[in-house]
């Protein structure tokens, strides 16, 4: 069950509209790495989770907390709308107001009615594609470590590029709660991978996987810059020895077969060259 609280997780209150800022805000409500990202993604990842309870926990709390972030997003971006766009008529007599009016987002105007939509700052809706699920606790982790990497350095950015202390003051907050959520994540691979090794799936057979092309680093690149990595004189995190070689083919050149006639391909070269030009499929 969700239980709905009326008071914020923390305040949203700009000190003035702003309908520009309100549409880059978009981006972490709506956008790949979004807010509805990162919840949806922590909440389908524990309510399919089998076994592991401590975890289970761990995911719905902070995929709770996420759904607070949404709630703090659509109030910041409803209020930064707070009549701002209908006052662009008495604003056209101005030309720096109207330009930066002009790079507001119509939509939250013709579509949602001064308020906040479930789309990224460009107008894409948000997509379920974005979520990763996978039933594996380690692979989903990193994912998430990436979501919420990739999430507080999106508002970082927007933390720059706003001079209203309201705004800022939300912001930060959300940058605050990303640094804890990155440290859960960390901790929690650490706690797996000290447990089943660090890669991912620890259940598959070793003696099915080709050793030789398990621990080697290809140069398939200009120059060999890759080879000054500092980790290549070091064993692999999994104990292994890894080897730096430049990139060849192991394979042979493909040749495919024909298609068939009904599939109407382009013929090859010599096969058009020598047919019959009035029945090209004799």
């Amino acid at each position: 069950m969700f239980f709905h609280k009326k008071e914020l997780q923390f305040e949203a209150k700009p000190e003035r509209p702003d309908p520009v800022f309100a549409k880059k805000l978009q981006e972490v409500l709506g956008g790949q790495y979004g807010e509805m990202s990162i919840f949806m993604q922590y909440l389908f990842q524990g309510w399919n989770l089998r076994g592991n309870e401590k975890y289970k926990d761990l995911l719905l709390d902070i995929g709770t907390e996420e759904i607070a972030h949404v709630e703090i997003l659509a109030t910041l971006i409803a209020r930064l709308l707070d009549g701002s766009i209908y006052d662009q008529e008495k604003a056209s007599d101005d030309p720096a107001i109207n330009a930066i009016l002009s790079g507001s987002n119509p939509q939250h105007a013709i579509v949602s009615g001064m308020g906040a939509m479930p789309k990224d700052s460009v107008g894409v809706p948000w997509n379920s594609g974005y979520i990763v699920a996978s039933g594996n606790l380690l692979a989903d982790f990193r994912a998430n470590l990436n979501m919420e990497s990739q999430g507080r350095l999106q508002v970082a950015r927007l933390y720059g590029m706003t001079d209203d202390p309201g705004v800022k003051e939300t912001l930060s907050f959300l940058i605050a709660r990303d640094t804890m959520h990155q440290n859960q994540w960390i901790a929690s691979i650490k706690d797996l991978e000290s447990k089943e090794g660090v890669v991912t799936p620890s259940t598959f057979p070793s003696d099915l996987e080709p050793s030789e092309y398990s621990h080697a680093v290809y140069n398939c690149s200009e120059g060999e810059e890759s080879s000054k990595l500092d980790w290549l004189k070091m064993p692999a995190p999994d104990g292994s020895k890894i080897s730096y070689e430049q990139g060849r083919p192991f394979g042979s050149v493909p040749k495919l077969e024909p298609a068939h006639p009904k599939a109407h391909d382009t013929l090859p070269m010599e096969d058009v060259q020598s047919s019959d030009p009035e029945n090209p499929m004799k």
